[in-house]
């Protein structure tokens, strides 16, 4: 790995934040709408710092930085904070946008330089050598990144120059929307949609200057070299990375075979993946100019022209084509279009991540593609392609959860802990609380969110632990992509949340068909708990199961989404009155703040879809099958005025068959833990001490 010009050392630690005062003194913002943008007057040559934003066209950093004709000098850092929750799949994928964008550098007498390690170290190295005045880097709203970032500043900061002062960090951004203050944008998506904001203009590329620097540019490693380099740099902390490799299905289809217990699906091949053979075929064609890294891959690779041309095939999709290469992306879209729109994501979600094409962009070539096909014009009544409509569709969702993830960051300086997590490309909201003792995760229920917690968090924090809340998948604020749901999905989720963010094991506590996924998680990856807690949880106890059915994930229909849509108009017009019920003894507790936050959500973009997922939920799996699995300390907390539920008889049924659970019965509805929070607080504290004992 000596081929790396900037290898600097990589155990720093996670949480070094800048101070305050020196974030405010040393960074700008540069917010870009459209046309040209004046940065600040430079000292010498900027650094323009690539992280997420892997391209040169549309690049707002790039563009300023170049201006006045200023040295540039582009560089990528492999910080393993930044890849922690990369697959294999999108470090594969990174080195082919970044091979990209070294070439397109190159063709304008520029370079990419490429460091290893530790970013600050890199850029404090790089700063001094080039003797930069200015650092361009993009605004992030994921919490692991953002610390990065704050790293960073904290460092320049504190570190020597020859000419005195530290750089200057200028963050931008490239928002489909052009609007001045976060602050004020709505949180409401229909009050969002009134206000029309105009939309921003993609920014041609710039012509950079020759880069003409004394220093090495390194070389990009390979797929192996960088998986080395990931593994050399693990702490103790990133020792679970390995269990995120195979899937929840693999591992429930091979613990039911090791328990010699029929499910009636198919096996998995033998790396424990899904074997996907049965639907690419074995054919072993190639296709002249590709758009995928291989014939059995999904996700559309390589840099910026890739793309462009990926994306015009994709939205001419109707069209019909004699190119091998669009016809092979062709082929994707019939095969990933599980739903309306579904492909979209599969094929461009991680290019879209990347960054190697900007969601504005994306946006104007699909509008600039129906004008083309409408003489210029835009119907008010929906486009004239699905894959129009597709593109259009997630494009403003992304960029709508971006905006609340904004709105949200924006109040983490204040006494607001709400954090973004960003898992396989999707934005999730999490809350963390206390700084010492056990820690325990919180997962809410179907149609809530982390708000779901509002008084155990804290609660839980001021007795002793340390306490996370997230906001699953498809809830809440958090994102709501077009994709298939299900209960294994979100296990993966708080598989990947537990390694990635919490680093250790924690007491799982889950409500409804939370604790269902939680049960799940504790079941496949039982080190990855210390107890499990289930509040009135979905699910059921079945004797003597001998045989669990596994439904393969299926595609969607026109009935199942008339009956998503159909439910999501009676959630809405009864949700006070629902919530009332799942509280008998306080319905006081259903204030207008929890139901506004239910029906404010239901309108999110891709609410429609996760209520659609209600009707292809598989809860086969018998509670008492995921406690034996799991092997460890089961607790069941249930309201036994639960409406949902026949609470009699289900623990009765608990008693009966699983001898190990400990229960506790309570005077309360659906949701004990928001309905006498107190009393559950106590009693998960208490839990909690004697687990650990």
């Amino acid at each position: 790995m000596a081929l790396l010009a900037f290898r600097l050392g990589h155990h720093h630690h996670l949480g070094l934040s800048a101070p305050r005062d020196a974030r405010r003194r040393r960074r700008r913002s540069l917010v870009v709408a459209s046309g040209a943008v004046k940065a600040p007057r430079p000292r010498d040559a900027a650094v323009v710092w690539f992280k997420h934003d892997l391209r040169v066209d549309d690049h707002p950093g790039l563009a300023a930085a170049a201006e006045p004709r200023r040295p540039v000098v582009p560089l990528y850092v492999f910080d393993r904070r930044i890849l922690a929750g990369y697959s294999d799949t999108m470090l594969e994928l990174l080195l082919f946008a970044l091979e990209d964008l070294k070439k397109v550098l190159k063709s304008q007498q520029s370079d990419l330089l490429i460091g290893l390690g530790n970013a600050e170290d890199v850029v404090i190295k790089l700063v001094n050598e080039v003797q930069a005045g200015l650092i361009f880097t993009e605004d992030e709203v994921e919490y692991r990144v953002r610390n990065v970032l704050a790293s960073v500043e904290s460092s320049l900061s504190k570190a020597s120059f020859k000419w005195g002062t530290p750089p200057e960090i200028v963050v931008w951004s490239d928002s489909l929307y052009d609007y001045k203050n976060p602050r004020e944008l709505s949180t409401s998506y229909n009050n969002f949609l009134k206000e029309k904001l105009p939309m921003t203009t993609p920014l041609a590329a710039p012509s950079l200057p020759a880069l003409n620097v004394e220093t090495e540019t390194g070389s990009i490693p390979t797929l192996e070299e960088l998986k080395v380099f990931l593994k050399e740099s693990r702490t103790s902390e990133d020792n679970w990375v390995p269990l995120k490799s195979t899937s929840a299905r693999s591992i429930l289809k091979k613990t039911l075979i090791q328990k010699k217990i029929k499910s009636g699906a198919a096996s998995s091949n033998s790396n424990g993946g899904e074997d996907i053979t049965a639907y690419y075929g074995t054919s072993g064609r190639k296709i002249q100019n590709s758009m995928f890294a291989s014939e059995s891959s999904i996700e559309v690779r390589g840099g910026t022209e890739i793309t462009l041309d990926a994306l015009a095939a994709y939205l001419k999709y109707l069209e019909g084509t004699g190119k091998a290469n669009w016809q092979e992306l062709h082929d994707k879209v019939r095969l990933t279009e599980t739903r309306d729109g579904a492909s979209f994501y599969t094929l461009f979600g991680p290019a879209l991540q990347l960054g190697v094409i900007s969601k504005r962009k994306v946006y104007h070539e699909a509008i600039q593609y129906e004008r083309d096909r409408n003489a210029g014009f835009i119907s008010p009544f929906g486009y004239s392609t699905p894959t129009v409509t597709a593109a259009v569709d997630a494009i403003c969702s992304m960029e709508w959860y971006r905006l609340l993830a904004l709105k949200s960051q924006v109040c983490i300086e204040g006494n607001n802990p709400i954090r973004i997590w960003r898992w396989k490309g999707h934005l999730i909201q999490y809350t963390s609380v206390g700084h010492s003792g056990p820690p325990v995760l919180l997962v809410h229920g179907f149609g809530a969110s982390l708000q779901h917690y509002r008084d155990n968090t804290g609660g839980i924090a001021d007795r002793g632990c340390r306490v996370w809340a997230l906001t699953l998948l498809g809830f809440g604020k958090s994102e709501k992509p077009n994709i298939n749901y299900s209960e294994l999905l979100w296990s993966e989720l708080l598989r990947d949340f537990i390694v990635d963010v919490v680093g250790e094991p924690v007491h799982l506590v889950g409500n409804s068909i939370g604790g269902y996924i939680c049960a799940i998680t504790a079941a496949l990856w039982p080190s990855l708990s210390s107890s499990l807690i289930l509040l009135n949880t979905a699910g059921s106890v079945v004797p003597s199961y001998s045989f669990i059915p596994l439904s393969e994930e299926g595609r969607s229909s026109w009935l199942s989404r008339l009956q998503a849509r159909l439910l999501l108009l009676f959630l809405r017009s009864r949700a006070g009155g629902i919530l009332k019920e799942y509280y008998p003894t306080r319905t006081e507790r259903v204030d207008k703040t929890l139901v506004d936050e239910i029906i404010r959500a239901s309108y999110d973009p891709g609410a429609a879809t996760v209520i659609e997922s209600i009707f292809g939920f598989n809860l086969s799996i018998p509670l008492n099958f995921l406690f034996d699995s799991f092997g460890g300390k089961v607790l069941i907390v249930q309201g036994m005025r639960d409406p949902l539920t026949k609470s009699k008889s289900f623990v009765s049924m608990l008693r009966e068959h699983c001898s190990k659970v400990h229960i506790r019965e309570l005077d309360a509805g659906h949701a004990p833990h928001d309905e006498v929070p107190d009393e559950v607080n106590s009693l998960l504290y208490e839990w909690i001490k004697d687990t650990a004992a």
